[in-house]
């Protein structure tokens, strides 16, 4: 508080109403090749619907990926996903010579657009792109007769803006459609439609916004970016607001030479999981690997989730080790999980056979996505220190059957390699039937549920405690922290994630040297929920007339 000159009564606030904030706990993520969409760039996406509309249906190609995505969304709302591609896969375009966009910001740095000339661009890499026509006409050259006249209320003319500045008619009706019905389903389905754009690079609607036809095309264009004029549009006796050029003709383009790229390398799915490293701006939880090779679930766990200390990694077996692999699959599936060692990896026991709407045949698709989508159940219905396993929260969605069920004997040879066996039981579906981690030494960390505990609290405790950071480390700091940690702990305890706790921060652990180092310690120690994995059940026969009270405890 400043000091004052002369008497007044002045008021001020202290703010001590902190508390430990929420921090989500659901959120999946992960990174794959698919038909459609942005490149390089994380995307949201709530539903498989989304999912669709934003990377494209699946084909044989990126169906893996595709799955593993809808899988994880068939249980939860709250994905992240990452589209990789190589150099080979190129956006269509009007020229025939097809080009790499990535995204809106690699558009933006004109570097991928350098050169192009009087041509349109496909929004996304992929040959989806091969498939999208555009049309555009123009005041002048406006006809009923036009193929897409009838879904225009008007003729383009000229704008109220253009009018005010005593231009001629810079009006055009933009449509992008369905050349063949690959999209849509039928040939000629408009897809997009922008009426009465402007040609003036000046041009304004009455709330201020751009009406220039290049803006509006690369703001809500779902299909193409505008790269340059055509040529053939222009007509140099006619001239319009701005400085851009003047009559267009009707114009068909076809966007072609779109490709798909071969399957992504490891060092690109890499670079696309890195892009989860930052964990103050990126929040997952639940990174799903899908088919990837398991050095790049390595990779991951080792150098994603480790680093961040805040997610869990989950993968799957090979392919080959468990689909048409018949006497050897627990021994290959051991193999596959390599020298991982880490609280922060999980692994199930295989791939399940399920049917593809989009293509109508039936494909393998790894488990992963399910038990990362799990563990978002669980959250939903529960908390996150609850165990994702078991009849109550571990069931298996959309399972025609699984390439290997294993037996309780090839069970145990899982589980002690900390793998997580996936066991349909006739009659009662497939259940996720182990929650371990794959920490390997004898630890509370080796199983899913305290892991996640653990995240929870540090995730939640760490950005709480932001408000304590550069106040004085004194008795009150100390005390203040202490109770905005108990309240917390307590209902975490209430909500049965923890049997005990103790939170320390005091002189006994921050003394006067640790003060002197501008630092501050608060311990805070925790005694774990554990999930049942074994139960013994235990039936003894006793004579007609025994009195219960001696024999029980007796065995």
């Amino acid at each position: 508080m400043a000091y004052r000159l002369s008497p007044g009564v002045f008021t001020s606030e202290i703010d001590l109403t902190t508390v430990v904030p929420a921090v989500g706990t659901s959120t999946g993520a992960y990174v794959g090749r698919f038909n459609w969409g942005p490149v390089d760039e994380i995307r949201i996406i709530d539903s498989e619907v989304r999912l669709v509309d934003a990377f494209g249906k699946p084909n044989a190609n990126t169906a893996t990926d595709f799955f593993t995505s809808a899988n994880f969304l068939s249980y939860s709302s709250d994905l992240r996903v990452i589209r990789v591609a190589n150099s080979a896969c190129k956006n269509a375009s009007s020229d025939g010579n097809g080009y790499l966009i990535k995204n809106e910001d690699h558009y933006n740095d004109v570097a991928a657009t350098a050169g192009v000339t009087n041509t349109y661009v496909a929004k996304y890499p992929g040959d989806i792109g091969n498939h999208v026509g555009v049309k555009m006409i123009d005041g002048n050259t406006w006809s009923t007769s036009w193929t897409f006249a009838a879904n225009f209320d008007t003729a383009p003319g000229t704008s109220t803006y253009a009018q005010d500045r005593g231009g001629s008619a810079d009006e055009m009706h933009i449509v992008v459609y369905d050349t063949d019905g690959a999209i849509s389903g039928a040939a000629n389905t408009i897809l997009e439609k922008f009426a009465h754009v402007s040609k003036a690079s000046d041009a304004k609607n009455e709330d201020g916004t751009s009406n220039y036809y290049a803006d509006i095309i690369n703001k809500t264009s779902k299909y193409i970016w505008w790269a340059d004029h055509d040529d053939d549009l222009t007509d140099a006796g006619t001239t319009c607001v701005g400085n851009q050029f003047a009559s267009f003709a009707t114009s068909f383009s076809t966007v072609l030479a779109g490709a798909n790229d071969a399957s992504p390398t490891s060092g690109e799915i890499r670079l696309g999981y890195d892009r989860l490293l930052n964990a103050e701006t990126v929040d997952v939880s639940l990174i799903m690997t899908g088919a990837h090779a398991n050095t790049d679930f390595a990779y991951v766990v080792q150098n994603i989730a480790e680093v961040r200390g805040d997610c869990v990694v989950f993968g799957s077996p090979a392919q080959s080790s468990v689909v048409n692999n018949y006497g050897t699959e627990a021994t290959d599936i051991v193999a596959d999980r390599g020298s991982v060692t880490s609280s922060y990896g999980v692994m199930d026991s295989g791939w399940k056979y399920q049917y593809d709407k989009y293509n109508d045949v039936y494909r393998w698709i790894p488990l992963n996505g399910d038990v990362a989508g799990l563990c978002a159940y669980t959250d939903n219905v529960r908390d996150p220190w609850f165990s994702p396993a078991g009849f109550n929260r571990g069931v298996v969605k959309n399972v025609v059957k699984l390439a290997w069920n294993p037996t309780q004997t090839e069970r145990d040879v899982l589980y002690k390699s900390g793998i997580n066996p996936v066991v349909t039981f006739p009659g009662e579906g497939t259940i996720l039937y182990g929650d371990k981690t794959m920490l390997s030494k004898p630890s509370a960390f080796d199983r899913i549920n305290v892991r996640r505990l653990f995240i929870v609290l540090r995730k939640a405790i760490s950005r709480a405690s932001r408000s304590t950071l550069f106040e004085f480390n004194d008795e009150f700091t100390r005390a203040q922290f202490v109770s905005l940690v108990e309240p917390f702990l307590r209902d975490v305890q209430g909500r049965r994630g923890i049997y005990d706790y103790k939170v320390v921060c005091d002189e006994s652990n921050n003394t006067g040297e640790v003060i002197d180092r501008n630092e501050f310690i608060g311990d805070i120690y925790i005694k774990p929920a554990r999930s049942i994995n074994f139960i013994q059940l235990n039936f003894v026969a006793v004579r007609t007339g025994v009195e219960f009270s001696e024999v029980v405890g007796k065995f």
